[in-house]
């Protein structure tokens, strides 16, 4: 399950379902997470303060899981569970609206797309995937496109 704030009705509609498809093609529907939609101000002052790099990003991802194994199992993170309702907490995700809306006219393809793209990628991230060796990124590449098709959400 996601929390999302700083969306829209629609936007927000559309990223619980991509969310929830995501979730389930990793097998990790067991778990909840926050995304949130900044400014290019405020995700710039993340990035520089907690990445050392200063300058305005599409997405930032905060997991709070170190080498999380797929199928997520709640019993493999005992302290991260919420007691009240079993779930695994993975973490937060940052999107800056006005990135993704610059990308998507650079990329020639909608505003929705890249948005979903951007909340996939970084829910990847907060299950440990990563795209530093060419090998990784082909792997997190194709989880991607996956999640995605299944949506029919298409370059």
């Amino acid at each position: 399950m996601i929390s999302i704030t700083g969306a829209g009705k629609e936007e927000k509609a559309l990223l619980e379902r991509v969310w929830a498809q995501g979730l389930s093609v990793m097998k990790a529907e067991n778990s909840d997470a926050d995304l949130s939609f900044v400014g290019r101000d405020k995700i710039r002052a993340l990035n520089r303060e907690l990445r050392g790099v200063d300058r305005v990003t599409d997405v930032l991802s905060f997991p709070t899981l170190e080498k999380v194994k797929l199928p997520l199992r709640a019993e493999a993170y005992p302290t991260d569970v919420d007691p009240s309702t079993g779930r695994v907490y993975l973490g937060s995700v940052v999107i800056c609206r006005a990135r993704a809306k610059e990308q998507a006219a650079e990329y020639g393809h909608s505003y929705e797309r890249e948005v979903s793209y951007l909340s996939i990628h970084g829910l990847l991230h907060l299950l440990s995937f990563d795209h530093i060796e060419e090998k990784d990124r082909a792997v997190m590449r194709k989880e991607e496109e996956k999640i995605l098709s299944a949506l029919d959400i298409r370059r």
